[in-house]
């Protein structure tokens, strides 16, 4: 069996979806590998990593908002856990109900995603941050 790693450093801008689709086909192309699978780990608790829609910005835009009401940033539900502000746990929350890990089949050395999907770091804290995403290919 073939493997091959590499860690992607992500710069985040506070709440939003980084679009990393393009960077982890490049690392696919760079691997050699034909067919196989690419599992992706985002070493985080406050961030995920979603398979989303990537050709409608509004759909990104619904998401986060959607995200904002179901888990407001802040005290409201008296978190005992606020070490880093008002945003910390809401942001663990938001991964807990999200992933941390995606697993996308190998085919003819592309990735097997649909027409319309993207892969997105999606940052749910207020601050800008450095996110750190596993690439790992095996075949």
């Amino acid at each position: 069996m073939t493997h091959y790693q590499k860690l992607l450093r992500i710069s985040t801008t506070g709440k939003s979806f980084q679009n990393v689709t393009s960077k982890i086909a490049a690392i696919v192309t760079e691997s050699g590998v034909k067919t196989g699978l690419c599992s992706l780990f985002l070493r985080h608790t406050s961030a995920s990593l979603v398979i989303q829609e990537n050709a409608d910005p509004d759909v990104l835009v619904d998401l986060a908002n959607f995200m904002d009401k179901l888990v407001p940033d802040g005290n409201k539900y008296h978190y005992i856990h606020n070490a880093e502000g008002p945003d910390d746990m809401p942001g663990h929350i938001r991964t807990v109900l999200t992933h941390t890990s995606e697993q996308i089949p190998i085919n003819n050395g592309h990735l097997v995603l649909g027409t319309w999907q993207g892969i997105y770091i999606w940052e749910h804290r207020q601050h800008n941050h450095i996110r750190e995403l596993v690439v790992h290919i095996s075949a």
